[in-house]
């Protein structure tokens, strides 16, 4: 639960007209690889509220529900803002529409309301199997946005400042929103240790999928880069070397996410911090512009 604290969703708005397609100059990699939030995201983020609009009646306590509702409201206006800028990278001559065809298969059907290729599984446990993997997914943008906050190497390098504030905006929000995934997670996912069993599938399924996704929409973006032509591969060199200059989180940041999650006694409000996430929504030019958002006292 968030103490008191109130998660809402701010309505943001960015203007792409002057964003190049390479925003970290002459970094296609390290800005390649940010990028894969913006194929992911739009489908990934729908599919969230979708999944906790069904699991909303099996809700019983009023003080996660309003945590939830405003979960459900932040995640659908971060897929309206990363849809944006697919818009925008499409207007540059980089299509992502073969990409994103496999996303959108993989959570409308795979993952849709009706377990796939005619799998013998009760509506109740394929919801609870769900929530797990949102859970799981949301142990990542958690330790991602804790990390987007922290990284100065990316000011250093002076990248475009709307993309920036894009990444920042989303990172801080969800961070602000770090435990409701998993609290949700405990609350529907049935008895003890049936429900522990159920975390520890939703991430066994979640972390190689995120990964061989993310690896596969880097190489789809710089082979598809109409500034690369064809000069550039993805490869784990060039990503290392991005990591090197701080530019990308470490390969160890994001592997250490797995094994705290799969602690018995974890809860995601051990991720980041909330006082950092709310200093950087105060001076965001996005969120200062949308006015409003949550109020309460921020603990980190």
């Amino acid at each position: 639960m968030t103490d008191g604290y109130r998660i809402a969703p701010r309505r943001v708005s960015f203007d792409w007209r002057e964003t190049p397609l390479h925003w970290i100059p002459d970094e296609p990699t390290a800005t390649h690889v940010i990028n894969v939030l913006h194929l992911l995201l739009p489908a990934g983020e729908r599919w969230f509220v979708k999944v906790f609009k069904e699991a909303l009646p099996l809700v019983r306590d009023e003080e996660l529900l309003k945590d939830v509702k405003g979960f459900m409201g932040q995640e659908a206006t971060h897929s309206v803002q990363h849809s944006y800028v697919l818009d925008h990278l499409a207007h540059q001559g980089l299509d992502t529409t073969a990409y994103t065809r496999h996303v959108e298969y993989l959570f409308d059907v795979l993952l849709g309301e009706r377990p796939p290729f005619g799998l013998r599984v009760s509506d109740r446990a394929w919801l609870r199997f769900r929530l797990s993997v949102v859970a799981a997914t949301e142990q990542f943008t958690a330790v991602l946005g804790d990390w987007v906050l922290r990284a100065d190497a990316l000011d250093r390098a002076e990248p475009d400042p709307v993309m920036l504030d894009l990444l920042r905006w989303h990172g801080a929000e969800e961070v602000e929103h770090r435990s409701v995934a998993f609290d949700m997670f405990q609350h529907c996912g049935g008895e003890e240790p049936a429900r522990y069993a159920r975390r520890l599938l939703g991430m066994a399924i979640t972390a190689p999928v995120l990964t061989y996704m993310w690896a596969a929409g880097a190489s789809y973006l710089i082979r598809h880069d109409p500034r690369l032509a064809g000069r550039l591969r993805y490869t784990l060199r060039h990503h290392k070397r991005a990591i090197e200059k701080g530019l990308l989180p470490t390969w160890r940041e994001l592997g250490a996410a797995i094994p705290r999650y799969l602690r018995r006694s974890y809860h995601p409000s051990q991720e980041g911090s909330l006082s950092r996430a709310v200093d950087y929504l105060a001076v965001s030019p996005a969120a200062r512009g949308a006015g409003g958002g949550p109020k309460g006292a921020a603990a980190s």
